[in-house]
C-alpha cells in the first residue's frame, strides 16, 4: 500500500482507503441492498483492510441509522490507533427539526453520538456532510473549533461542497482564526469528472487533500452491467429498483468500459482495479474510497494501488471519458497563452 500526505496535515493516508456504507442496516431500504453486512462480515473486511495497510478509514452518522459507526468501532478494537478515523454530519440523524445541519446544537450532539457509537475519544477527520444553506460558516466553524480544542477532534473536512463555498469557509476561517478545512470528499469516476471543472483546481491552490467517494460509479465501473442489457450476479445497477446513483449516461458510460475493458485485458487486471487506478493518477486525489461486500472485492480494489497505467493507458482513458469544457474554462483556455512571450 502507498500513502499520501492528507492536505497540509502532514498525516499520511492510505491512497485507498474503506468506505463503510455497507455496514449494518440489513433491514434498512437504502442500506440493506448497499451491503447490510453484520458484525462477522464486517469484521473480516476491516482486519482484511488493515492487514493490507489500508490506515484510512470514512464513515457518517446517518449510515445506516448509526449501526455503521457502531459496527465499525466494534471491528476496530484495540487497532483504533491504527487508523485515521473519519466521520461525517449534517444529515439528518431522527425526526426533530434540529436533528440534522450544522448548527451548534447538532454538530455537538451529532459528535458525541458518533464518538459512544465509535468507542473513541477523538474523531481524527470530522465532515461536514453537505452543504447547510440556513447555518453562516461563521457559526459551524467556531462549533468545530471548540471540538478541536477540546480534543474530541484532530482535523476538520467538507463533504460534497462547491469549490465557491470550500473557498469562503477558508477565508472564514483565515480571518476568525478558526480550523481550516483539511479535506473535501467528492464524487469522481471516469464517468463522473464534474470534479474537475472547480473543485480539483481549488483543492490544489489551497492545499487541501481530495479524497474520492463512489470511485466506480455506484458498481456501474466494475464491468459487470453490459450494454446489451445483460449483467453478472448480484450486480446492483441490473435490478430495476436500484437508484442512478451515482447518474450515468448509460451510452457514454459503456463506450468507457469498452476502453477500460481493453486496458484491463493489456495488465491482466479486473476494470475496477483499472477505474481505481485511473484516479490515483489524477492530480490533487489523496485517497480513493472504496466499499465492499465482500473480502474478495475488497482485495482486488486494494490492489489499485500498486497498478501503474502506462502514458498509453490514460491517454485511452481520458479520451474516452473527457467531459465537455464549462465555461468559463474554455475561454481562459483559449487566452492560456496570451501571457508567454514569442519564441
Amino acid at each position: 500500500m502507498k500513502y499520501r500526505l492528507l492536505g497540509r496535515t502532514g498525516v499520511w493516508v492510505s491512497e485507498i482507503s474503506l468506505g463503510t456504507m455497507t455496514f449494518g442496516g440489513a433491514d434498512h431500504p437504502v442500506y440493506g441492498p448497499l451491503g447490510g453486512l453484520g458484525r462477522a462480515e464486517v469484521d473480516r473486511i476491516v482486519g482484511t483492510a488493515l492487514d493490507a495497510g489500508i490506515n484510512f478509514i470514512d464513515t457518517a452518522d446517518v449510515y445506516a441509522d448509526g449501526e455503521s459507526e457502531q459496527l465499525l468501532g466494534q471491528a476496530l478494537g484495540a487497532r483504533r490507533d491504527e487508523v485515521v478515523l473519519a466521520t461525517k454530519v449534517h444529515a439528518p440523524t431522527g425526526p426533530g427539526p434540529n436533528d440534522a445541519g450544522w448548527s451548534r446544537l447538532h454538530v455537538m450532539r451529532a459528535l458525541e453520538a458518533s464518538l459512544r457509537r465509535l468507542g473513541t475519544d477523538h474523531i481524527d477527520l470530522y465532515q461536514l456532510h453537505n452543504f447547510d444553506p440556513l447555518t453562516p460558516f461563521e457559526e459551524v466553524l467556531a462549533a468545530l473549533g471548540d471540538a478541536v480544542r477540546q480534543g474530541k477532534v484532530r482535523y476538520i473536512g467538507c463533504a460534497n461542497l462547491a469549490a465557491w463555498q470550500i473557498s469562503r469557509a477558508l477565508g472564514v476561517s483565515a480571518r476568525h482564526g478558526l480550523p481550516a478545512f483539511a479535506a473535501v470528499q467528492a464524487y469522481y469516476s471516469l464517468v463522473g469528472r464534474d470534479a474537475e471543472h472547480e473543485l480539483v483546481p481549488m483543492a490544489q491552490a489551497e492545499g487541501i487533500g481530495l479524497t474520492v467517494w463512489s470511485p466506480l460509479a455506484g458498481g456501474f465501473l466494475s464491468g459487470k452491467l453490459h450494454r446489451d442489457g445483460a449483467a453478472e450476479p448480484g450486480t446492483r445497477r441490473a435490478t430495476a429498483d436500484y437508484p442512478d446513483f451515482p447518474p450515468v449516461d448509460r451510452e457514454h458510460g459503456h463506450d468507457v468500459l469498452d476502453v477500460l475493458r481493453v486496458v484491463a485485458a493489456r495488465h491482466g487486471v479486473s476494470v475496477a482495479r483499472v477505474a481505481l487506478a485511473w484516479l490515483l493518477a489524477q492530480p490533487a486525489v489523496t485517497s480513493v474510497i472504496v466499499g465492499a461486500r465482500r473480502v474478495e472485492q475488497l482485495v482486488d480494489n486494494a490492489a489499485a494501488s500498486g497498478l501503474v497505467l502506462t502514458e498509453q493507458d490514460l491517454a485511452d482513458l481520458n479520451r474516452v471519458s473527457a467531459p465537455p469544457a464549462l465555461y468559463p474554462g474554455w475561454i481562459q483556455q483559449m487566452f492560456a497563452g496570451a501571457r508567454q512571450p514569442a519564441s
